[in-house]
């Protein structure tokens, strides 16, 4: 589904093409519209698992299909760079969503890696922090994290065997305007907020509740990746707020009492921010958890 008219091609033509697997989903839209306005020509693959059309962007090129099929719906498209969102990104569902983790996260890569080569397209990747959490114990913790972290492995060894540009970031609990907030795909910042707007009278909080997460603007993401697929070569880009809330003080911001829920498989009690060499592209947070919330709930 193509929101273009025939007669923009010809300038896109002249433009550097990018391909957004995911592009309909919570960050990769905020991608796609940030590569709208520097110009470029942007493509989106998207299964609309989490994504949806109300999501789209009008000037994005959208596609319906599975990661792994990019190389059949674009075999006649010039792509210039990759960025691979389109995977399962769910901690602690992924023990009842093992299928889909290996369906989406397992079997697309290798594919997407393939299709990057033959295209000779950067390939930037969104890795997991989960392999950083409680001091870097949590990497096989869960499906999600066991799967992220050995396709992180496989994209650095794929590219330095094909000498193929390559960066891998790793977000830190994302929020922002399109998170989800209802839904078992739903995440806590959104939920939260949506209870408190909707008039309920307490948050329910995963025990402990002292976990910590260094929730990140998804405008931060979104300027982080941009630097990373002009500047950044390799593995570890994190990109992710320094300050960081556990679940109580984050219900405390919203101003609701809690209900405590059992304890849940996968669940890491913090996970250390890796922005270094990010920062040293020049990436710089510029909003807060904080901020956002206050004005939320205006």
């Amino acid at each position: 589904m193509a929101l273009v008219q025939k007669n923009d091609w010809e300038g896109y033509l002249s433009m550097k093409n990018i391909l957004v697997t995911g592009g309909a989903g919570f960050i990769g839209s905020h991608l796609c519209e940030s590569l709208l306005r520097k110009n470029y020509s942007v493509f989106s693959l998207d299964n609309y698992f989490s994504g949806t059309f109300n999501n789209h962007i009008e000037g994005v090129v959208y596609h319906t299909g599975e990661s792994r099929q990019a190389a059949d719906i674009f075999k006649d498209q010039q792509i210039d760079i990759i960025f691979h969102l389109g995977e399962y990104s769910r901690v602690e569902r992924s023990f009842e969503d093992i299928d889909l983790v290996f369906d989406y996260n397992w079997n697309s890569i290798y594919e997407v890696l393939k299709f990057a080569k033959n295209k000779k397209a950067k390939f930037i990747y969104s890795g997991s922090s989960t392999k950083f959490g409680d001091e870097g114990t949590t990497k096989q913790q869960s499906p999600y994290a066991f799967i992220k972290n050995t396709n992180s492995e496989l994209i650095k060894t794929y590219c330095d065997w094909f000498n193929l540009k390559y960066a891998i970031t790793y977000f830190y609990n994302v929020y922002g305007e399109r998170e989800i907030e209802i839904g078992k795909y739903a995440t806590v910042v959104a939920i939260f907020l949506h209870l408190k707007k909707s008039g309920k009278e307490f948050l329910p909080v995963v025990s402990p509740g002292t976990q910590k997460r260094n929730f990140t603007d998804v405008r931060d993401i979104v300027n982080g990746l941009l630097l990373v697929a002009e500047k950044g070569y390799g593995d570890g880009y994190g990109i992710g707020s320094h300050q960081s809330f556990s679940i109580l003080e984050l219900a405390k911001m919203i101003g609701l009492p809690v209900k405590m829920l059992p304890e849940r498989r996968g669940n890491r009690l913090n996970a250390p921010v890796m922005t270094d060499k990010t920062k040293a592209l020049g990436w710089q947070e510029q909003y807060s958890l904080k901020d956002y919330i206050k004005k939320e709930l205006i």
